[in-house]
């Protein structure tokens, strides 16, 4: 079995400060904590793991100090001594050939437990080397924990139990009553670890204890009611997160080739005797034969702004377990339609034994109308010796006239996919009128991720029963139609049960926010059903025409390749990052312009732009990975993507994705193909309509400059939409002084250039870049621009002070984007937050215009759904299939309907075309 170790950096520098006495190299350098560091990571290297990785934690605030900011608050400054240490161990680390990980927003714990978990399920033996107790939350099969310095080791239950009387599922709860004095999270006064164990011996979990509370007497039993309050914060502050976002894979972690000349020289400056004789020798850390990949941490989504949804649980009622029944006879079933009869609303779910909507079979329904009481409706579940379950279509046809009632309002979680599921089971669902998914993401669309698990954590200070539990993960991951009926009941009992209570405690914050809960009754909720439609639709290829272009885009690069080789002089692989940096900037001795987080040269797209007007070669690079990415991503894959059924592609859209409230497409994504490029455009052509129908595009001209000109009310801009001309060749106009007859291409040019790239924050660099112009002339274009459009200039700095006063700013319609780092003191994180400030408001009314669109469309099409269906929506643009005979009603109709959807300062104005491909109508 392969072995993966992660070690604690973060964890080792501050141990074996402490625990060493304080040592000095010759110059009188401190070397005591170098030392400890230096000597566990070549007792790593001595046992050759497969895959390892040094993770420290990246300089800045993270998610927990959102959640509470006096998180670490008491923490001393890190000591002069231990400081002038840091920046050695990393050189030493560096030439070593471990990969240092830093991942902004969250801890170096947050990226060893991802990284753990992935490689567990995985099949590796994981060794989480470090010496804080946090970790044994982690230990299970396949999970160790590794004190280097102490020699501890523990790797199962058993261990655990010894070390802290808790088992490592109760170690989350154990941390949340004891508090850590260290990280400033305060527990219950006066509850040691011997208190805290007994406690979770006695009732099981956090949620028990709270339960059970009243019943502990005693000074110590009225500290635990002082803190009941604080306890499920303490419980979401102590989890280490199994679920950041990483850009990388245990796999990538191999060893890489050590620098010996560093090293040599690190060894002797530090006075490390025994490392540089086991140097000379070889005795350790032999060179690994891998190829160097770049590797980036994100952390996207975690809380960070001021928001206005709290931790803590609303009502103490709603973060206690449930009651859930296993609906198998007819009378239990009567019992349970009888309670749907009688309720003005109930949550629902459905369990399947697939991801995609479009292809799933439903296995069970659950059911709630109250919460802590749930029903589960197993309908499918298949294992040996599994109980008789009641027919499906007998179970179907007892609910079809409760989901078909309007007046019923059905409450879900992600509903959209669960509306798929009963569609395709012959129920079509109307009145569905809350998704919790969706009143997190509108109450702030940053502060947490909005599946299930995440919100129940959040605003109910309940852990859920995860998916993995009940079915196992990896190659061990069985179908939940495999699984056992009793659980299954607990898990999907749970998820009705939690999405009524998660309704009831966002239900009431939104309704604390008016204009927050009009973006989500007027746009988002309206949006769901359309939605699924138009993915129900599907969009008709022509696999014949990808299959062309797929072979013309292989011929393509096979010429790339021949001419790098030409250009290189010899023969190496274009896909090998390893390779492609020696070449460039060891043989060819270009300037490595843009670096990896581990200060190592770049041959990402950014790194091959910035030298691609010294030499050829990185343009040929450049040239042959756009074509080997439309090949893969679409012109190969797509065809394989044709539902069997419908004979259609059926992408998935997603409301609670981006947080200026675009719309995200996935598998396959849509949004994405290049539409500048003759390749790009050459894949819509394979968009196709059926014999006797049209394709039909309808697209907003320039909409996020109207909006710019509609909320900067600038005089100048205003007249220039309202005169309908050209807005590029008007501004180019305004700004050089000319008549619109004299404005140049280059200068219309420039004034493109400057329309967009303010809305995105482009500085007077950037625009020079884009232009091929000295800085000093973009500063000036910059310049005359504002000072001929100075209601946009005031319109940036406003929104920029809002931002910073109230941590947010807004669409048109209310929607708010939260800016975690707009106060930031560090000045790349505020000018980034500052950016994000002015275009939001643009890209955000954007987003909401054209789904405002959608739902008055859809709406119309109702009458018409066997003449014209609504197909796609990429960004701006909507596109149709539509009969021949009805293209000139859909044409008078649709863009008008676009153009109605906001009442702005300029009018929108909507570009349509018709072709018998997307191609030709776009």
């Amino acid at each position: 079995m392969k072995r993966l170790v992660l070690i604690d950096g973060s964890s080792y520098l501050y141990r074996a400060f402490h625990a060493l006495p304080p040592l000095n190299n010759e110059a009188g350098e401190p070397t005591g904590a170098l030392f400890g560091v230096v000597n566990m990571l070549r007792a790593h290297l001595k046992e050759q793991p497969d895959y390892i990785a040094f993770v420290v934690d990246a300089p800045g605030p993270t998610f927990r100090d959102d959640l509470y900011p006096q998180y670490k608050a008491n923490r001393k400054a890190m000591p002069d001594d231990l400081r002038a240490q840091v920046e050695p161990m990393c050189e030493i680390v560096q030439a070593l050939g471990f990969r240092i990980l830093r991942v902004g927003g969250v801890e170096a714990d947050d990226v060893i437990g991802t990284l753990a978990m992935q490689g567990a399920g995985e099949g590796l033996e994981v060794t989480i080397s470090t010496g804080d107790k946090d970790f044994a939350q982690l230990v299970r099969p396949g999970i160790a924990l590794v004190n280097t310095m102490s020699g501890s080791r523990y790797d199962s239950e058993a261990s655990v139990v010894d070390k802290f009387g808790v088992r490592p599922a109760q170690i989350i709860d154990f941390l949340a009553l004891m508090g850590d004095a260290v990280d400033n999270i305060p527990g219950v006064d006066k509850c040691g670890p011997k208190t805290a164990a007994k406690w979770l011996g006695e009732y099981g979990t956090l949620d028990g204890v709270i339960a059970h509370a009243d019943a502990i007497k005693g000074k110590i039993g009225d500290n635990l009611r002082a803190a009941l309050p604080r306890l499920p914060l303490n419980r979401e502050l102590t989890t280490i997160k199994t679920d950041v976002a990483l850009e990388y894979r245990p796999q990538d972690l191999v060893l890489q080739p050590r620098a010996t000349d560093a090293l040599r020289t690190l060894y002797a400056r530090y006075g490390f005797k025994q490392a540089l004789r086991e140097l000379e020798g070889g005795a350790a850390g032999a060179d690994a034969d891998a190829g160097r990949i770049s590797v980036r941490g994100t952390a996207a989504g975690y809380a960070r702004a001021p928001a206005p949804a709290s931790a803590e649980p609303l009502d103490p009622a709603l973060a206690t377990q449930g009651e859930y029944e296993c609906v198998l006879t007819d009378a239990q079933l009567a019992a349970w339609i009888a309670k749907l009869q009688a309720a003005d609303a109930f949550a629902f779910d459905t369990e399947t034994d697939s991801l995609d909507p479009m292809r799933a079979r439903l296995v069970g329904i659950s059911l709630a109308v109250e919460t802590g009481h749930a029903a589960y409706v197993p309908l499918g579940h298949t294992y040996p010796g599994a109980p008789a379950q009641l027919p499906g279509e007998t179970v179907l046809a007892a609910l079809k006239p409760l989901f078909a009632d309007p007046a019923k309002r059905k409450i879900g979680h992600h509903g959209k996919y669960d509306l798929h599921v009963l569609r395709r089971h012959g129920i079509e669902v109307a009145g569905y009128a809350e998704d919790t998914m969706l009143e997190s993401f509108v109450l702030n669309a940053t502060a947490t991720r909005h599946d299930m698990d995440s919100l129940a954590r959040r605003y109910l200070g309940y852990d859920t029963i995860t998916y993995e539990q009940v079915a196992g993960k990896g190659a061990k991951a069985i179908s939940f139609a495999q699984v056992a009926l009793d659980d299954a009941t607990r898990y999907a009992g749970e998820d009705a049960d939690v999405t009524l209570r998660l309704h009831r405690a966002l239900a009431t914050k939104l309704a604390a926010e008016p204009a927050l809960e009009r973006v989500y009754r007027e746009i988002e909720m309206p949006l769901v059903p359309v939605l699924e439609r138009v993915e129900a639709n599907g969009v008709l290829i022509d696999a014949d025409e990808l299959r062309r272009q797929s072979n013309d885009l292989g011929k393509r690069m096979l010429v790339a390749q021949q001419k790098a080789t030409e250009l290189a002089g010899r023969s190496f692989s274009l896909d090998s990052p390893k390779q492609l940096g020696q070449l460039l900037f060891e043989e060819l001795k270009l300037p490595a312009l843009v670096k990896t987080p581990s200060g190592q040269p770049s041959t990402n797209e950014e790194a091959l732009e910035a030298i691609a007007e010294l030499h050829e070669l990185p343009r040929v690079i450049l040239d042959y990975r756009g074509l080997a990415k439309l090949r893969s991503t679409y012109t190969d894959k797509l065809p394989e993507m044709v539902n069997a059924d419908t004979g259609r592609v059926h992408t998935s859209y997603h409301q609670a994705g981006a947080a200026t409230g675009r719309l995200a497409s996935n598998d396959p994504n849509l949004q994405n193909i290049p539409i500048r490029t003759d390749d790009g455009r050459r894949i819509r052509n394979a968009f196709v309509a059926p014999a006797g129908r049209r394709i039909v595009s309808c697209d907003y001209s320039q909409i996020e400059l109207r909006i710019m000109a509609h909320l900067s009310q600038d005089a100048g801009l205003l007249r220039a939409f309202e005169s309908g001309a050209d807005i590029h060749r008007a501004t180019a106009a305004e700004v050089f002084g000319k008549t619109l007859d004299e404005v140049s291409g280059n200068e219309r040019r420039a004034a493109k250039a400057i329309n967009f790239g303010l809305m995105y924050g482009m500085s007077a660099f950037g625009l020079a870049r884009n232009l091929g112009i000295a800085r000093g002339e973009a500063q000036d274009y910059i310049a005359l621009y504002f000072s001929r459009y100075p209601g946009v200039r005031e319109f940036m700095e406003r929104t920029r002070e809002q931002a910073r006063e109230r941590g947010y700013v807004e669409t048109v319609f209310g929607r708010r984007l939260y800016l975690d780092n707009i106060n930031a003191r560090n000045q790349g994180l505020r000018a980034g937050a500052e950016r994000a400030a002015i275009n939001a408001p643009m890209q955000g009314t954007a987003a909401d215009i054209i789904k405002r669109a959608m739902v008055d469309i859809d709406d119309w099409l109702a009458a018409h759904r066997d003449r014209a269906l609504m197909v796609l929506q990429v960004h701006d643009e909507l596109v149709f299939e539509v009969d021949a005979a009805f293209l000139d009603t859909l044409l008078a109709e649709v863009p008008q309907r676009m153009a109605a959807a906001a009442e702005l300062r300029v009018p929108l104005v909507v570009d349509s075309g018709v072709g018998d491909n997307w191609g030709q109508a776009h």
